[in-house]
């Protein structure tokens, strides 16, 4: 079905109500929803922050990795490196204990101008690579990523080299100090809660119709009048407006900045924390970074405790994802969808066979 038709089957189809919207919504989704704004309640302080709440910023960064790999048929590398800049931008703008490099902005004013300057960064070097396909947008992204860490470990005058930039403090706002643990992890589930549901919005408006259109088969799109360019390059705004507001996020939680935050490694880990999700759905990657996490910090204690080097805990990190893209392409979400449906199979098989009992004499 072209765009176009898409389009106007939305139009012609009603609005659906608040009572329609919520009853479309699964189980599943209202019983995470409220654990997730009860956890304070039930969780330690180092289960809300150090788990969920660094899984939150990190499934935003992965979320705009997939939002042009899912939508648009985009696998850029460059999402961690626009969260990297924005971060580093909130230092150099903002405050921290690199006295002579920061500027010492308020924070009202630094983490909007980097939230900005990062998706400029984001938009130019989509702008770069928005002609090319496949393995040639994967290099070109890694290419930049790869120019920005180097950029940022040789630059003394800017970005301190290689010691980055260290005491950077949330900040204080409506007598809350973000930077606690509480008001801290309600920030990153408000900001990861509204990026899932403006990339969902995106996806089923006019835009995000005719930006999987130019996935499917961009000739047929630029012959209906599309302009391909600009929709890529319309994406690569979106999705970097998405990793530089994690990118404010991470710098806040990790109180520090420095080249190895935004180098090749985390660049990778996106990609491999997006694919594991699933990049057919937006809640994928939230789901891929926190399997990516809890496998992070647990790792070196499982494997201490069978008596193996700690030091290869990456070791089972690799196999862990490797086994989850083996027995499912599409990741997590594609393995729930699978067995969801066998088990709507087996109730459907059920339900015939018992009326197909009761109607027998």
């Amino acid at each position: 079905m072209a765009v176009a038709d898409l389009k106007l089957e939305q139009r012609a189809r009603p609005r659906e109500s608040l009572g329609e919207w919520i009853g479309r919504r699964g189980t599943a989704f209202w019983v995470t929803a409220g654990l997730l704004l009860v956890m304070p309640a039930i969780a330690s302080s180092f289960w809300l922050v150090q788990i969920l709440a660094y899984a939150m910023v990190l499934g935003m960064i992965a979320l705009s990795l997939m939002f042009l790999a899912g939508y648009g048929g985009i696998v850029s590398l460059v999402q961690m490196t626009v969260a990297g800049f924005a971060g580093y931008l909130v230092a150099i703008l903002g405050d921290s204990a690199i006295a002579q490099i920061s500027l010492k902005w308020p924070w009202w004013t630094a983490a909007p101008v980097a939230i900005l300057i990062a998706t400029l960064f984001g938009t130019l070097s989509g702008a770069l690579s928005v002609r090319t396909e496949g393995i040639y947008t994967i290099m070109i992204t890694l290419a930049i990523a790869s120019a920005f860490y180097y950029l940022t470990l040789q630059n003394y005058t800017i970005f301190n080299g290689f010691s980055g930039f260290n005491g950077i403090v949330p900040p204080v706002f409506l007598g809350v100090d973000w930077g606690q643990n509480l008001p801290f992890y309600y920030l990153t589930l408000a900001c990861a809660t509204l990026a899932y549901g403006a990339v969902v919005y995106i996806s089923r408006a006019p835009f995000g119709l005719a930006l999987q259109g130019t996935r499917d088969n961009p000739r047929r799109m630029a012959a209906l009048g599309f302009d391909v360019v600009a929709h890529r390059i319309g994406a690569y705004t979106f999705a970097s407006l998405i990793a530089a507001s994690a990118g404010v996020l991470l710098v806040w939680y990790q109180r520090q900045i420095s080249p190895g935050t935004a180098g090749v490694g985390p660049v990778v880990d996106m990609l491999i924390i997006a694919v594991v999700g699933g990049l057919s759905r937006p809640i994928g990657p939230f789901i891929g970074a926190l399997v990516y996490v809890l496998l992070r910090t647990f790792s070196l204690d499982v494997l201490e405790g069978l008596g193996l080097d700690g030091r290869r805990y990456q070791l089972l990190i690799g196999l862990g994802f490797l086994v989850i893209v083996l027995f499912s392409p599409d990741g997590l979400i594609g393995i729930w969808q699978r067995l969801r449906e066998r088990y709507r199979r087996s109730a459907d098989t059920r339900d015939a066979q018992m009326r197909s009992g009761g109607g027998s004499p």
